[in-house]
C-alpha cells in the first residue's frame, strides 16, 4: 500500500547561546543592580542575566538571532545606567582596564575633600551650639556653603534619582535626593521669611558623609577584587618569538600554538608550553599558590604568568590566549564571583520593593509626628532620617563582596571554586574520599628493589624496559626510569598490547636481531600465561611486585612503591580537625592501600576497588547520610567524581579537570583539600554575618529614626557606616592564608 502520510519535520536543535560581559556604570545600591538585571532579563532573546554590584559587572547569555550586545547596552541605558562591553578577546583583559576605575576613585576623593571643606564651618557652628556657645553664621553664608555641596558635588544623586524615576523605579539616589532636598528647601524657605530653624548643615553633612562612604566603599570593593586583578596583570604584553631563525618581539595576541618563545631571566612567561632548551627555576606563586620557585628542565611544562628565574628558556607554546591555564583560571574565578547564592536572590526581591516602602514609611512618619502634636521641625527631621538611614547598600553588598573576597583568596592559594553552587555544597562536606595515586602519594612510583633471573642483568633490564616504553602506566614508567638511570640501552617495542588490570605484552628485538617476547605484569598475568615465578622475599609495606618474563621464562621481579607525599599526614589531620571523615579507595592491592592509609592517618582504607566500585562506594556513603567530596585526577576517576556531591581535581589541572570538577587544586598538595573546605566555610560564614548585620541595621535603624532619636546627619553617618562594615568584614577574607591553622568551627 502506498504511504502518502506527511513525514514529521525534524526537530531543530536549540540555537547556541552567546555570552556577553558588560561593565555597568551608575549603580549605587542593591535596587540598582536589581533594576539593571531585570532590564537585561526582559530583553527579547536573553536567557539568563546576572548583575554583580560589588564588581559592577553584568553577565548575559542570549540568543544571538534575537538580540546583540548593542541592544543589551540600549536596554541598560533605558533604565538610567550605562553599560560598556568587555571585549572577549584572545586572552584575559589587560591590566590597563583598571586605570579608569583608579581615575574615578581619585575624582571621587577630590569631591569628598571639597564637600568636607565647605561643610566644616556648618558643622563647627553646630558643635559650638551643642556646647552652649551661640555663634551664628549669617544665613546667606550658610546657604552659600551648602548650595555647592547640594547641587554641584551632590549632583550625582539628582542624576541617579532622575534616571531611576524615569525608569519607574527607585534606588538609593532617590532616598538621598528626597531627604537632602527637603532639608535644603525648608532651609531656603525659612531664610527668605527670616524665621525658623535651618537644616543647611544636615543636608550638607548627609551628602558629604554619603560621598565619603561611597568613596571608601569603592576602595574597599577594589580590595576584595585584588586577586582577580593580580591574575589579569600576569600576562606580558609582548613575547620574544623565534621565526625564520631570528628572534623578534611580537604582541602576545599574535602568538600561536607551536611557536618557539625565548624567555630571558626575570621575564614573565606569556604562554603555556613545554621547555625545549634551557633550565631555570620558575616562580609560579601567583598562579598556583606555590610559595617556592620550581625547577623546570627540558620536557617540563610551564604556565603563562610564571616568572622565569636565572636561566634562559626556549619554550614551545602549547596553549595561548584564552586557551592558556591562566585565562581558564581567570574565567573560573570570574564565574564564581558573578554567581548568586540562593539567599542573594531573596535579597534582590526585597531590594526591588525596599525603596518605595521606605518612602511610604517616611511620609507616614511625618504625618504621625504632626498628628501626635509634634512640631514641623520634628516631623521633618524624623522623615529625613528614615529616608537616609534606610538605603539598602549594605544588603546589596553583603553576598557579592564576600564571594569576591573569598574566591579571590582561594585562587591566590591555588584553589579554584567553579561556582557559587559548589561553594554552597563544599561547606557541608562530611566525608572526603581520596584516590591514592597522585593524591596522597606522589604519583611517581619508583623501583625500590629488583631481583633478576639467570643471565646478564643489564641485558635483561634493557629488554624488559624496552617493552615498557610503549606503556603509559605509572609502574611501567617507573621501570623505564630505573633502566635509564642504570644507562640501559632501550629500543622501541613491536606488537605492544596492554592487558587491562594485569600488565603488557610486547616484542623486543635484541642486539643480534633476534626477537624476544616479553610479558610484564602482576601474578595474574604470568599465571594466565603459565609462567612460574620463583619464591622470593615479599615486597616492603606499601610496595607492589611486578614480574617480567622473556620468551616464556621468568626474568625479573621489581618491587615498586609510590611514596606518600610528605604533606599527606598533615592534610588528613587538618580534615579531622574540621570534623570530616577521610576515606581511601584505591585500585591497588589491599595491603598497599592499608599501608598508605595507615601512614597518612586514614582508618578506612580500601584496596582492589575499580572505577565502578568507587562510584558504588560513594553512593553507599551518600545513602548513609554523608555529604561526599571525591578527590581524584579528573579523568580516571570520572565515575566517582560524578557520583560525589563535590568533585575535586588534584594537580596542575588538565583541560577535563578544570572544565568538569567543582573545585580544581592548581598544585598537587593534599592540604589544599582541607583548605578549600575551610575557605568555603569562612566565605559562607561571612555572607551570613553580613546579611545578619545588614538586616538588623535596617530593622533597628528605621524605627529609631522614625521615633526621632537620630538626627539626619547621624542617620547619614550610620548609613555609610553600615556599607563599610559589610565590605570591611568581607575584606577580612582577603587575609586568609593556607598557613593559618585549620580548626573546626561551629557554623
Amino acid at each position: 500500500m502506498l504511504d502518502i502520510s506527511t513525514p514529521s519535520p525534524a526537530i531543530a536543535p536549540p540555537p547556541p547561546l552567546a555570552h556577553a560581559r558588560f561593565t555597568i556604570g551608575g549603580m549605587t545600591c542593591a535596587a540598582c543592580a536589581v533594576r539593571v538585571q531585570s532590564a537585561l532579563a526582559k530583553t527579547p532573546g536573553v536567557k539568563a542575566a546576572s548583575v554583580n554590584l560589588a564588581l559592577e559587572r553584568a553577565d548575559v547569555d542570549f540568543d544571538a538571532t534575537h538580540t546583540d550586545p548593542a541592544q543589551l547596552i540600549a536596554a541598560v541605558d533605558a533604565v538610567g545606567y550605562s553599560a560598556t562591553s568587555i571585549p572577549d578577546e584572545d586572552g584575559p583583559p589587560p591590566v590597563a582596564e583598571a586605570d579608569p576605575a583608579i581615575a574615578a576613585a581619585r575624582s571621587d576623593g577630590i569631591r569628598v575633600a571639597l564637600a568636607a571643606l565647605l561643610t566644616a564651618p556648618l558643622v563647627a557652628q553646630m558643635l559650638f551650639h551643642a556646647s552652649g556657645v551661640m555663634i551664628h553664621m549669617p544665613k546667606w553664608a550658610e546657604f552659600a556653603l551648602a548650595a555647592p555641596v547640594q547641587f554641584v558635588l551632590g549632583a550625582r544623586f539628582y542624576v541617579g534619582a532622575f534616571k531611576a524615576l524615569r525608569a519607574r523605579s527607585a534606588n538609593m539616589d532617590v532616598l538621598v535626593a528626597l531627604g537632602t532636598t527637603a532639608a535644603f528647601a525648608l532651609s531656603v524657605y525659612r531664610t527668605l521669611i527670616g524665621d525658623g530653624a535651618l537644616y543647611y548643615e544636615s543636608a550638607a553633612v548627609i551628602i558629604t558623609l554619603v560621598l565619603f562612604g561611597k568613596w571608601l566603599e569603592s576602595r574597599a570593593k577594589r580590595g576584595t577584587a585584588a586577586a582577580i586583578r593580580a591574575l589579569m596583570g600576569l600576562r606580558p604584553d609582548q613575547a620574544c618569538v623565534i621565526r625564520d631563525g631570528a628572534e623578534a618581539l611580537v604582541p602576545i595576541s599574535q602568538l600561536r600554538a607551536g611557536d618557539h618563545i625565548v624567555v630571558r631571566p626575570g621575564e614573565r612567561i606569556g604562554v603555556d608550553g613545554v621547555i625545549v632548551a634551557g633550565a631555570s627555576e620558575c616562580d609560579e606563586s601567583l598562579v598556583t599558590g606555590e610559595s617556592l620557585p620550581v625547577l623546570r628542565r627540558p620536557g617540563d611544562r610551564v604556565i603563562a604568568g610564571a616568572i622565569n628565574g636565572v636561566g634562559r628558556l626556549e619554550v614551545r607554546a602549547t596553549a595561548v590566549g584564552r586557551d592558556s591555564t591562566l585565562a581558564k583560571i581567570i574565567r573560573i574565578v570570574e564565574n564564581a564571583q558573578t554567581g548568586k547564592a540562593p539567599v542573594q536572590r531573596l535579597v534582590d526581591r526585597i531590594s526591588a520593593v525596599f525603596v518605595p516602602v521606605v518612602v511610604v514609611l517616611a511620609a507616614a512618619t511625618a504625618i504621625t509626628w504632626l498628628a501626635a502634636g509634634g512640631t514641623p521641625d520634628q516631623a521633618m527631621a524624623a522623615a529625613i532620617s528614615v529616608l537616609v538611614i534606610a538605603c539598602p547598600c549594605a544588603l546589596g553588598l553583603a553576598t557579592p563582596a564576600a564571594l569576591v573576597a573569598g574566591t579571590g583568596a582561594a585562587a591566590r592559594t591555588g584553589i579554584l571554586i567553579k561556582d557559587i553552587e559548589a561553594l554552597e555544597r563544599v561547606h557541608g562536606v562530611s566525608t572526603v574520599v581520596f584516590d591514592k595515586t597522585g593524591t596522597l602519594t606522589a604519583g611517581a612510583p619508583e623501583v625500590i628493589d629488583v631481583r633478576f633471573g639467570p643471565g646478564d642483568a643489564n641485558r635483561t633490564l634493557s629488554i624488559i624496559a624496552s617493552a615498557q616504553t610503549g606503556s603509559e602506566h605509572p609502574l611501567g614508567k617507573a621501570i623505564v626510569t630505573f633502566a635509564r638511570k642504570r644507562q640501559a640501552k632501550l629500543s622501541a617495542p613491536r606488537d605492544f598490547r596492554s592487558v587491562t588490570g594485569q600488565g603488557i605484552s610486547a616484542t623486543v628485538e635484541g642486539t643480534a636481531g633476534e626477537a624476544h617476547r616479553v610479558l610484564v605484569g602482576n601474578d595474574a598475568l604470568l599465571k594466565a600465561k603459565r609462567v612460574g615465578v620463583p619464591p622470593g622475599p615479599p615486597p616492603a609495606d606499601g610496595a607492589t611486585a611486578v614480574h617480567a618474563a622473556i620468551n616464556g621464562a621468568w626474568a625479573a621481579t621489581f618491587h615498586i612503591a609510590d611514596r606518600l607525599r610528605p604533606e599527606s599526614p598533615a592534610a588528613i589531620a587538618a580534615l579531622k580537625r574540621l570534623g570530616i571523615t577521610p576515606v581511601l579507595l584505591s585500585g591497588d592491592h589491599p595491603a598497599v592501600a592499608a599501608r598508605i592509609g595507615a601512614d597518612a592517618g586514614i582508618d578506612d582504607a580500601r584496596g582492589g576497588v575499580g572505577p565502578a566500585e568507587k562510584a558504588a562506594a560513594i553512593v553507599a556513603l551518600k545513602h548513609d547520610g554523608a555529604v561526599v567530596a571525591m578527590v581524584g585526577d579528573g579523568i580516571n576517576d570520572a565515575p566517582a567524581l560524578a557520583q560525589a556531591d563535590v568533585g575535586i581535581a588534584m594537580g596542575s589541572g588538565t583541560d577535563v579537570a578544570m572544565e568538569t570538577a567543582d573545585i580544581t587544586l592548581l598544585r598537587s598538595d593534599p592540604r589544599l583539600v582541607a583548605a578549600a573546605i575551610a575557605i568555603s566555610r569562612a566565605t559562607r560564614r561571612t555572607i551570613r554575618q553580613n546579611l545578619f548585620w545588614a538586616f538588623i541595621y535596617n530593622l533597628i535603624g528605621i524605627p529609631v529614626a522614625a521615633f526621632g532619636l537620630l538626627t539626619p546627619a547621624l542617620a547619614g553617618a550610620a548609613m555609610a557606616a553600615s556599607s563599610l562594615s559589610v565590605v570591611g568584614n568581607a575584606l577580612l577574607l582577603t587575609r586568609w592564608r593556607l598557613k593559618q591553622p585549620i580548626e573546626r568551627r561551629i557554623t
